[in-house]
C-alpha cells in the first residue's frame, strides 16, 4: 500500500530509540546483518520438521541455515543439543514443561514476587493450570534461599526442579542446586530433571563471565535470544545427552532429553517455525562467537556494578545491595517515598526508558509496584561506559528530585522546564552514541 503510515511509525521509533537511552534489562539493539536476515524472502517459507526431516519440499536451503544455527548454539554453550525453533522464551520453557512432566506433575522454581517469571509458575499463565508449581523464594540479601529450596524439593519430590528469574542480581550455586535434585531423586526413586532459564544472561554465559549451568550438573537450559544474546527476538533450547531421530518417540530418560525435546516442541507445541528468525539467530550466534564478544559481555557487567554504586551512593536503596550480572533493581519506595510506575513516567519524558517492577514482598499495588528494574546491555552494545554510567545515574536522581517535588504525575507539568534540560542532556549523549542497524543522520 502506497505511503502506508506503519512506515512512518516506523521512523519515528527508530528517532525515539536513537535520541533516548535502553535502560531496560531485557532489551538491547541487533546488528545491521540481524536485521537484514530477519527480513529476508526466508519469511516465505514452511519448514514443519527439522533439518533433514521435512514435511514440505524445497527446505534444502533451510536446512543448511537452521542447522548453521544449531551448531553455533552448541559451541556457544558447549551442549550436546540445541533446538533453535521456539518462538520465544516462553515457548522454550513450556516445551521443555511438555517434554518432561505429566499433567499434575510438581516442578518447583522461583516465585514471582521473589524475582521468577511469569512462566515459572503464576496462576495467569496455562502452563500452571496444567502443572503443580511450587515456588521458593529469596533472602533478605536477595540470593536464592537455598535451605527453603532444599526444604520443597523434600517435601514436595518435584518432576523438575528450575533455576531462572526476571529480576534477580545474584549468580546462583547451580552445584548446590544440582546436590539436592541428586539427593531428592535418589529418594524419590526416579530422575528429576534441572532445568536453567537463562533468558536475562545467556549473552554473559556466552561470553564467559557467568558460569554456564550445563557444566554444573543441569541437563537443560532455555532462553531467549535477543536481551545479552544481541540476537532476534526469539527462544532457544540447549540441552545435555543423546540426540535421536525427533519423529520417533523415545523413554522419558534424561540421556533421551534432546530428542524428547525436539518432539516437544514440534509437533508437541508449535507448529512451523519462522526460518527467517532462526537465520538471524544464526547470524547472531556468529558473531556472539566472536573474542569481542567476550569484551562485551565483560563491559556490560562492569557498567551494571559501576551504575548500581553510583545508585547506592545517591541514597537508592537497591534489592540485595547491588548486583552480580546485568540488572539492578532499585527500592524507590523505601528510598524516596514513590512508587516504581511514578518513576518510570518521569524518567519517560526524558528519553531514560525503565521498568517498573515489583520487590519481594511488596506492598505496592500491581500496577504500581515499589520498585524499577534497569540494565546495561543496550547501553553497552551502543559503546556507553563507566563514566556515562555516572551520568545517567545523576540525571536518575535529578528526575527522583523532581518527582519529589511534584507529588505526582499531574504536579510534573510544574517542572517541564527542569525535565526539558534533562531531555537534551540524555539526547545530545545518545545522539553520539548511534545504534547499530539505525543510520546515524536519522
Amino acid at each position: 500500500m502506497k505511503n502506508d503510515p506503519v512506515f512512518e511509525i516506523i521512523k519515528q521509533e527508530e528517532t525515539r530509540q536513537s535520541e533516548g537511552l535502553e535502560l531496560i534489562p531485557s532489551e538491547n539493539y541487533v546488528s545491521a546483518e540481524v536485521l537484514k536476515a530477519m527480513g529476508s524472502v526466508l519469511t516465505n517459507k514452511y519448514s514443519e520438521g527439522y533439518p533433514g526431516k521435512r514435511y514440505y519440499g524445497g527446505n534444502e536451503n533451510i536446512d543448511q541455515i537452521e542447522t548453521l544455527a544449531i551448531e553455533r548454539a552448541k559451541e556457544l554453550f558447549h551442549a550436546d543439543h540445541a533446538n533453535v525453533q521456539p518462538h520465544s522464551g516462553a515457548n522454550a520453557n513450556e516445551a521443555v514443561y511438555f517434554a518432561w512432566c505429566q499433567p499434575g506433575d510438581t516442578i518447583l522454581a522461583m516465585a514471582l514476587p521473589a524475582g521468577g517469571h511469569l512462566t515459572h509458575g503464576s496462576p495467569v499463565t496455562r502452563s500452571a493450570k496444567i502443572y503443580n508449581f511450587v515456588g521458593y523464594g529469596v533472602t533478605e540479601d536477595g540470593d536464592i534461599d537455598y535451605d527453603e529450596l532444599e526444604r520443597l524439593a523434600r517435601e514436595h519430590q518435584p518432576k523438575l526442579i528450575l533455576v531462572g528469574y526476571s529480576a534477580f542480581m545474584k549468580i546462583p550455586d547451580f552445584d548446590r542446586v544440582a546436590k539436592i535434585a541428586a539427593e531428592v531423586s535418589k529418594a524419590a526413586g526416579y530422575e528429576i530433571l534441572l532445568m536453567a532459564d537463562m533468558a536475562h544472561v545467556a549473552g554473559l554465559i556466552a561470553g564467559g563471565v557467568h558460569p554456564n549451568p550445563l557444566e554444573h550438573g543441569f541437563q537443560v537450559m532455555t532462553s531467549t535470544t535477543h536481551k545479552t544474546l544481541r540476537g532476534p527476538r526469539g527462544g532457544l533450547i540447549v540441552s545435555m545427552g543423546t540426540v535421536g531421530n525427533p519423529l520417533k518417540k523415545c523413554e522419558r530418560k534424561l540421556e533421551n532429553i534432546p530428542t524428547l525435546i525436539d518432539r516437544a516442541v514440534f509437533p508437541g507445541t508449535q507448529g512451523g517455525p519462522l526460518e527467517h528468525v532462526i537465520a538471524a539467530k544464526a547470524v547472531a550466534f556468529g558473531e556472539d562467537l566472536q573474542p569481542e564478544f567476550q569484551d562485551y559481555a565483560r563491559q556490560i557487567v562492569e557498567n551494571a556494578q559501576a551504575l548500581a554504586a553510583e545508585l547506592k551512593r545517591l541514597g537508592f536503596a537497591l534489592q540485595g545491595g547491588g548486583t552480580e550480572n546485568h540488572l539492578i533493581l532499585v527500592n524507590v519506595k523505601d528510598s524516596f517515598g514513590i512508587d516504581g510506575k511514578f518513576f518510570e513516567y518521569a524518567l519517560d519524558k526524558v528519553g531514560l526508558t525503565l521498568n517498573a517492577n515489583a520487590l519481594p514482598n511488596d506492598k505496592g499495588a500491581a500496577f504500581r509496584p515499589s520498585g524499577v528494574r534497569l540494565g546495561t546491555p543496550a547501553m553497552t552494545t551502543r559503546g556507553l561506559g563507566v563514566p556515562e554510567m555516572m551520568k545517567v545515574a545523576d540525571w536518575m536522581k535529578r528526575v527522583l528530585d523532581i518527582c519529589v517535588a511534584a507529588g505526582d504525575e499531574d504536579g510534573l507539568g510544574s517542572h517541564e522546564a527542569e525535565l526539558g534540560a534533562i531531555r537534551s542532556e540524555v539526547r545530545n549523549l545518545a545522539l553520539s552514541f548511534p545504534i547499530p542497524g539505525i543510520p546515524a543522520n536519522n
